[in-house]
């Protein structure tokens, strides 16, 4: 006799591929080296810069300080990756507004 087990894990590992199947990555304006911070602000440290013609993820957005750039005045910033954030304004997103969760 079968039995069918579900693991934990299983379901963990499913649900990190469907996110990772459903996330979308946006380009950094054209001939723009973009600066990453620390949190969403530009008081935050400098972790890295982007080269250019880099494509970022975006787990999640929030607000921190308003800046202007080549897509307009915003203080909305995106998360790429842990503890490391981007001015929306340097993100083509073809949006004005959110195009991923909050960040929590």
């Amino acid at each position: 006799m079968s039995v069918d087990r579900t693991d934990e894990t299983d379901g963990q590992e499913q649900s990190e591929a469907v996110a990772a199947a459903a996330l979308r990555y946006y380009s950094v304006a054209p001939g723009v080296r973009l600066n990453v911070r620390r949190g969403p602000g530009t008081g935050y440290a400098i972790v890295r810069v982007l080269t250019e013609g880099a494509k970022v993820p975006i787990f999640c957005q929030t607000t921190g300080t308003t800046v202007t750039g080549p897509y307009g005045t915003s203080n909305v910033w995106d998360n790429i990756d842990d503890s490391e954030f981007v001015s929306d304004a340097y993100v083509y997103t073809g949006s004005d507004g959110y195009v991923a969760p909050r960040c929590a």
